[in-house]
């Protein structure tokens, strides 16, 4: 029972409070003056007279005059800009969710005339035109644009009032929205839609920083045999350098070691000297036999040394008869000219 009551009680209160909010507001204004002759008219207002009941003028601020009993001040107007609250109210989206919002709105008196001729009570017309019109458009909105276009949003609701107060003298400057209130359930799966979209940007930025990773390793790993063949390449060219430049200096040491023993040859007792060379050449490869192989040929006197010179010598003998036969064969050019033109007779010697 107490329970019931206290809920009772609550939505009392919170009838009253609607009630309250959606009651008219007045603005702020001067009270109605009484003709006095003489009156002094504040700065940013407007007084509306009127005179045995028709409208006559409006006073501006400073020192006015009017005739007692005939001008009467019927209308007083703020030419402030106004503040006025919007009740909050219940909407539907486009995609049939119900919201709850509320806001502000800024508006200005143009025209004192039409603001007092033009309608009963200029505030209570802004504001339930400010609801309609926030209905209507959110109607045409999803719930995700609301939130994403509040202020296209704002923008088209004071187009629309601003087309409809023309005629009242009313200029709205700004509509603003406070709060938008949405019931928990959709509460609920919009905040499991963010947790979700969270973990998707997580996803996906740990799979673009995997790719990437993949990439630099592969990039490195590129590179590295990149740089590695061309260190191998490097190897072998200098190994190949180093070798002809090796078989370079050996032909050139053996060319040098073959002309020495040519004029060595050519000197006195040079036949003696080769024929001893021949001879520590041949023991050399007499004590090297069978060392690599057991199959062997040999000549029937390999024990004869004196022999295996003599042969051997015979055979230098013939090849530098050879030679010498070769070199006495040497052509012999000679040129003579007949009449201007040069022929070439060769002979040999």
């Amino acid at each position: 029972d107490l329970q019931l009551a206290s809920d009772t009680k609550i939505k009392g209160i919170r009838a009253s409070l609607k009630e309250y909010e959606s009651a008219p507001q007045q603005r702020w204004a001067s009270s109605l003056p009484m003709n006095t002759v003489v009156l002094f008219v504040p700065q940013q207002e407007a007084w509306v007279v009127e005179r045995m009941g028709r409208f006559h003028r409006i006073l501006e601020p400073g020192l006015n005059f009017l005739i007692p009993i005939l001008d009467r001040v019927k209308y007083v107007q703020s030419l402030k800009e106004i503040v006025i609250d919007v009740p909050e109210q219940s909407a539907v989206s486009l995609d049939n969710v119900t919201l709850q919002i509320d806001g502000v709105l800024y508006l200005r008196i143009l025209d004192p005339f039409k603001a007092s001729y033009g309608v009963e009570n200029p505030e209570y017309a802004v504001t339930q035109l400010a609801q309609t019109t926030m209905r209507s458009e959110l109607g045409k909105l999803t719930l995700d644009k609301v939130f994403r276009e509040r202020e296209s949003l704002n923008s088209n609701i004071v187009h629309s009032i601003n087309q409809a107060s023309d005629e009242w003298g009313i200029r709205c400057l700004r509509y603003e929205i406070k709060d938008i209130h949405v019931p928990p359930r959709v509460k609920e799966s919009m905040q499991m839609q963010v947790e979700a979209e969270r973990k998707k940007r997580a996803t996906v930025l740990e799979s673009e920083g995997t790719r990437e990773a993949a990439i630099n390793v592969a990039e490195g790993r590129k590179q590295a045999q990149i740089l590695a063949s061309e260190g191998e390449k490097a190897e072998q060219i200098n190994r190949a350098a180093g070798e002809a430049n090796a078989v370079l200096a050996k032909a050139e040491a053996k060319a040098k070691a073959i002309r020495l023993l040519s004029e060595a040859l050519t000197r006195l007792n040079g036949n003696a000297a080769a024929s001893l060379t021949v001879a520590e050449q041949y023991v050399s490869a007499f004590s090297n036999l069978a060392k690599e192989s057991n199959t062997i040929l040999l000549s029937s006197n390999t024990g004869d040394i004196s022999s295996m010179v003599t042969q051997a010598m015979a055979i230098y003998g013939s090849l530098s008869k050879t030679q010498s036969t070769a070199d006495s064969a040497t052509p012999e050019t000679k040129e003579l000219t007949l009449e201007g033109n040069t022929v070439s007779e060769t002979g040999y010697k």
